[in-house]
This record gives structure tokens, sequence and C-alpha cells, in this order.
């Protein structure tokens, strides 16, 4: 293991503390042997797609672990949102924060509906409730609350406020499966929600999504829509799409759901580690969860307060990649700075100062299966050397060498990239 000084950063060349790289969202593989047993059945049977066994089962352990009543699965996430948006009849104008994965506002978007972007409450990094009645018009169908790193929406206030102006509520939870709001599960919450099995989550169907309802006439239209609208062999009664899951994913997914009470587990001991660790490293400052909530810990999110830590959070993402230790920035730089946002609705930073302010500030760190504590610990060691010596380090940072993140992402694997 290397011991890293001043002199010895990577990023000044000296030998990166990991030879193999700790990523944010390395998969979780789960029971191998039980994985490939499924895979032969699936096999066997014939049956690759088209609501086959696996998904039946898939969806219905998706159901009752998230407390709805019913479980339409997908081929991921976005196809998730996009589906479920249009069953609702979202149009017009819909709320919904800045800060989240992109994919969120382009749900809406490519269905020609505006995205209005609404701020966060400081402490959850969650929508502000206090903040939405203020950007409700005419032309608003819909709020989509996005629930952050495992940190829930207000759920109640989202409920009145859709309540009061009769608007669609739907969550985007692709952060918080397995994780509960007033002692109830996330998922059974608003008219639908959805939820994310891609290969970054510490469930995962290689790549895989659902929207999870309580609604008898939304999961019919739901299961319609994502078959191309077919009711029956031969009877198309709507528009639809090809958003299914496949058996394979649904394999994966499943084998997952068995190692979910371990992976939380890891998670909740590593999250504890940083929170051990960086409890005595000035300026950065580990986001809150409640723990009297379920919660997944599948993400480490850290707040860098440049004027406790004397360094910029970028100097900081730049010297750890260097180090082997592919640290992110969640979720930069909001999506209103992102095209086509910043350019169709330039003027939107304005009411966003919280969000611009978190995403100017926010490093997510490794965790999940494939990091140790003892990984953890020599992480938060670098992170100690760079705040204790801030000043010295960023004099010798070699300016025009230090990394370039994107061209890091790029030659990253893909799945480790996204949301």
């Amino acid at each position: 293991m290397v011991k890293k000084t001043i002199n010895n950063l990577a990023i000044l060349g000296g030998p990166p503390l990991f030879t193999r790289p700790r990523h944010v969202g390395q998969p979780n593989i789960g029971d191998r042997g039980k994985l490939i047993a499924r895979i032969n059945n699936i096999l066997d049977a014939s049956w690759l797609t088209n609501n086959g066994a696996c998904v039946q089962q898939f969806e219905r352990e998706i159901a009752e672990l998230a407390g709805a009543k019913h479980c339409i699965a997908t081929c991921n996430g976005t196809m998730a949102l996009e589906v479920a948006i249009r069953v609702l009849g979202m149009q017009g104008e819909v709320l919904l924060p800045s800060f989240t994965f992109v994919a969120t506002a382009h749900a809406l978007q490519l269905q020609g509906i505006v995205p209005v972007f609404c701020d966060i409450e400081p402490d959850t990094c969650c929508i502000d409730p206090l903040q939405i009645e203020k950007m409700i018009t005419p032309r608003t169908s819909g709020i989509i609350g996005v629930d952050l790193w495992g940190n829930v929406c207000n759920v109640d206030a989202l409920a009145d406020i859709a309540r009061c102006y009769g608007l669609k509520l739907l969550f985007d939870s692709a952060h918080s499966f397995g994780c509960s709001w007033n002692g109830n599960m996330v998922g059974s919450f608003g008219d639908a929600a959805i939820f994310s099995f891609h290969a970054t989550k510490f469930v995962n169907a290689f790549e895989g999504g659902a929207v999870v309802t309580n609604s008898d006439a939304t999961a019919a239209k739901l299961r319609q829509m994502i078959n191309f609208g077919f009711a029956g062999i031969d009877n198309v009664e709507s528009v639809g799409t090809n958003a299914k899951m496949c058996e394979a994913s649904a394999a994966m997914g499943l084998t997952s759901l068995e190692s979910l009470d371990e992976f939380i587990s890891i998670n909740r001991r590593n999250y504890m580690r940083y929170k051990s660790n960086l409890a005595d490293i000035s300026g950065l400052q580990l986001v809150p969860c409640n723990e009297k909530e379920k919660h997944n810990y599948q993400y480490v999110p850290v707040r860098n307060k440049r004027a406790l830590t004397g360094m910029p959070r970028d100097d900081l993402v730049k010297v750890l990649w260097k180090e082997n230790v592919f640290v992110r920035r969640y979720f930069y730089p909001g999506c209103h700075r992102m095209e086509p946002y910043r350019s169709l609705y330039p003027g939107a930073g304005s009411v966003l100062p919280e969000t611009q302010r978190l995403s100017d500030e926010i490093i997510c760190f490794p965790t999940g299966q494939s990091v140790s504590l003892e990984d953890v610990d020599q992480i938060c060691g670098v992170l100690r050397l760079l705040v204790e010596n801030a000043e010295t380090i960023s004099e010798v940072l070699p300016r025009e060498a230090q990394v370039d993140v994107t061209q890091h992402a790029v030659r990253a694997p893909l799945q480790l990239i996204v949301k």
C-alpha cells in the first residue's frame, strides 16, 4: 500500500494509491452460481422476453418490497419515466428539480413537455416544497419529486400541493429503492414512482427499471404502453412502445434481490467508516441521512466547503482521479446548465441558488462490494493530506497537467458514468 505524502501524489508523478480503480457505482454481482442457473433455465425454456417467468417473479418481489399494488418492469429507468409521464397524462409544464440526472428532464422534453426547474432543500437536497407553489401556472400538469442518494422527498408536502392544485405526482426514486418515509416504503406514494436497476445501482438487473403504482387503471395502461399498445395477441388498443424488460435482466434482478440485505450492510458499513474518518477533516461534510428510516446507503455524498478545505472541489476531484479514486460530481452542473436547457431557459438559474451551490460542492465517493474498509481509510487519508496542506498543494499542482475528468469518463466503463 502506497504511503501518501505531498511529494508522491500521483498528480505530481508518484504511483497511484490503487492499481485497480475504485469506482462510484461498481456493479454488485451477487451469487454468480444462482444467476447462471437462472440463465440456463431461461435458455432451456426458450422464453427470452415478453413477460416470462423471471420478469413476472421480479415484478411480484419489487411490488412487495415497495409496498405497492403493481409493478411494471421496464428495460431501463429512463423508459420507466417516459411511459409513466405519458400514462399519467402530463403535458404543458411539469415541475422538477434541476439537481437530478438529465434523463429526468429529457423524459419530459422528448414528449414536448416543458421542464420547469425548482430549487432544492439545503438539508435533504431534494425538491423544496416551499418553492413549488411559486412556480405553478395554469399550464402546470404535474410534479416529479426526485429522491436523492436515498434521501426521500417531503412526500406529505408534495402530496398536499398536488391535491390542492389537481396535479399529477410522480416520484423518480432511482436512488431510493429499499428506503422508507415515515416508516412506509418508497414506491407507495403519489400516482406512481419509478426505480432504476441499472448496473450502477446496488440492486441491478444489468440494465432495467420499473414503474410501481397502486392504481389498477394506471397499471393496465402501463402494461399496454410498454408492449406497443397491445391488449391481447393481435389487438392493439393504444399507441405504445417497446419498453419491456427481458428475461436475462430479470434473472440478474432476482439474483440481486437475494443479496439485498448483504449489499445494504456493506454500503452502511462503508458509509459509517467515511463518516468517522471525515469527522475531523475540516470542510468536508457528509450529506446526512435519516437513520431512523430504512436507507440503502448506496451513495456517499460529501460537500466540499472551499472556505474551510482551502481547495476547489474540482481540484480535489482531479487529484483523486489520478490516485485511481474515481469520485463523481453528482449532478454537476445541474440540468439547467446543460443543453438544450441552458439555451431554452437561460434565466432558470436565477431561482436556483441552492442547486447551483450544491452542484459546485458535491463529491460522491466509491462504495459497494468492491470497496473495503481499508480502502475507505486510504481514501480519507489522501483527503486529510490534501486539506491539511491545501495551500502548499495548490501551489505545486501542475495546472496544465491536471486531469480532464471528461476524458477519463470516456475511458471508464460506460455503466459507471450514468445514473
